[in-house]
This record gives structure tokens, sequence and C-alpha cells, in this order.
């Protein structure tokens, strides 16, 4: 963990909603006039989409199994995930690279194609903190311990009915999967996500879960995915003193929110991205202020 080089992480699984966040600190970023270092969790893939693709077949047809999933540690780099974020505490640098999701993504490449990764480059000087997004940002094996280089650890924790359908919905419309290509991948991925998704929660400064208030008994049936108004927003800080949360203030400032246990908040669905930036901005602002007091 760092003063100089501070290192920020959103951890959550796919569909799980993690791009709020993003947008959240990017406007507390714009704000604040903070460079971050942006690291996206897909760029520390082992595979390119075709090299991924061969993995599992790999892994089943001559290993027998059937659980190799981009979320357990056979498919990532965590030891160079772990080097990423040290290095960059200690020093402000690092390497980083780019996965390419789409052709609009691969279209500054021209020697690239979608699903493929752009090559390792330096991180350039005079940023002010590291942030990460994706999959693996709290994540401890017995090779790699990122958690421990992380001086913010943000979990977002849909309920797993909840995460189903947004991830049924994302694959089927915007990316033509079918029903049953979706959910054989959600079921390939239930060792490595009980495994290596779940425990990084547990140490995450603070978990943002959203809870539908509305019918999802069966996910895979589901023809919409519950809206912001059908959801209410769980906010459990692990140790609130660390962060000098103020929950009167937050009672005040964010209409219709009730505190269910002394480290716990819920507030209306519909306003998670400003509970978020109501929560954050302060701790963002006094990690910067200490950055600046240390640097002079």
């Amino acid at each position: 963990m760092s003063t100089r080089h501070p290192v920020v992480a959103v951890t959550g699984s796919s569909g799980a909603g993690t791009s709020t966040v993003k947008e959240a600190f990017e406007h507390m970023f714009r704000r604040e006039g903070i460079t971050p270092a942006v690291i996206e969790g897909d760029s520390f893939h082992r595979y390119d989409r075709a090299g991924m693709k061969e993995a599992m077949r790999r892994a089943e047809e001559e290993e027998g199994c059937t659980n190799f999933s981009h979320f357990g540690p056979e498919a990532n780099l965590f030891e160079e995930l772990e080097e990423t974020f040290r290095t960059y505490s200690q020093t402000g640098r690092g390497k980083r690279r780019l996965y390419l999701h789409n052709e609009l993504e691969a279209a500054p490449y021209p020697d690239l194609g979608p699903g493929q990764f752009t090559p390792w480059e330096e991180i350039p000087e005079g940023t002010d903190l590291m942030f990460y997004e994706g999959l693996h940002g709290c994540v401890q094996t017995d090779k790699a311990d990122v958690a421990r280089h992380v001086d913010l650890r943000i979990g977002v924790v849909p309920v797993i009915n909840l995460e189903w359908i947004q991830k049924i919905h994302r694959d089927t419309q915007t990316r033509g999967y079918s029903e049953e290509a979706v959910m054989e991948t959600i079921l390939r991925r239930m060792h490595d996500y009980v495994h290596y998704i779940v425990p990084q929660f547990k140490s995450a400064d603070i978990n943002f879960q959203r809870v539908p208030i509305v019918d999802t008994s069966d996910p895979i049936v589901a023809r919409d995915i519950p809206s912001a108004d059908e959801s209410l927003v769980v906010i459990r800080f692990r140790r609130p003193e660390d962060f000098r949360v103020d929950f009167p203030f937050l009672l005040q400032m964010i209409h219709g929110s009730w505190m269910s246990r002394r480290n716990t908040i819920v507030v209306p669905g519909g306003k998670m991205g400003f509970a978020m930036e109501v929560i954050l901005q302060p701790i963002i602002r006094r990690m910067m202020q200490e950055r600046r007091n240390v640097m002079g």
C-alpha cells in the first residue's frame, strides 16, 4: 500500500455492474483534477480470444477439466498483475496493455483485431493513482496476493440471480449467444467463481450489492433486467472508521436511505451512482491530500 502512489481497485464479476462504479470514478477524477493510470482487468487474461477457446478445448479433451474459465488462475496472469500493482505503488510506473473487445476498440490498431491484446507498454509518468476495474482486484492465491497492494478496495456484488439475468441478457442480445450457451458458460465458471471471485469481497473496504425487489427466482426465463427503481443497494463498510464514514451525513444526503447494521447503509437503486460519489469522493480527496503532503 502506498501514500505516494495509491492503488484503487474495483472488483466484480462479469455482468456485475462495475461499469457504474467506473463512471462514478471518472466523474470524481474529472472534478478533482486527478490523472489516473487505468488498468483493465481483461488485459491480464493469459489468452486472447482464440487462445482461450483452444485452451478450454485442451483442458476438456486432454485433462477432463470442464471448469476452465476466465475466473481462475490458469487463465490469468495473477503474478504479473500483483507485480504491476507492487511496482506502481513503489514507483508510480509499471506495464500495462489493452484487450480489444470489439471492432471499435481495435480500429486504432491496424495490425490487431477484436479479441487480441495490444503490446505491453510503460505506464506514463505523472499519474496520481492507479485505477483498476475488473475481476481480480483483490485476488489472493498461494502464488499471488494482489489485495495487499491496494489502498481502496471496492466490491460490486449483485445477488447471484440478478448477476445471471444481466449476463444472459447482455450475451444474448448484444453478443449473439444462445441462452443455452450462456448458461453453459455460467456453469463452467461456477467452481472458479466460488473459489476466486467470491472470497475477494470479504476483504473489500466497501461493497455495493444491488438487490432486486421483484421476483428473480428463475433468472433463465426472466424477460427483463430489474430496473434501478426495482432495486435496492446494500452498501457495507468493512471498517468505517478507516475512512471516517459519516453515516448521519449520508442518511441526510441520500433520500430514502436507512441503516440496516452499524456498518451498512441501504439506498434506493436509482441513487446508486449518486451514493457512490457522495461516499467515495471525500475518501479520494483525502487520499490525494495525503499524497500531496508526502510529495511536498
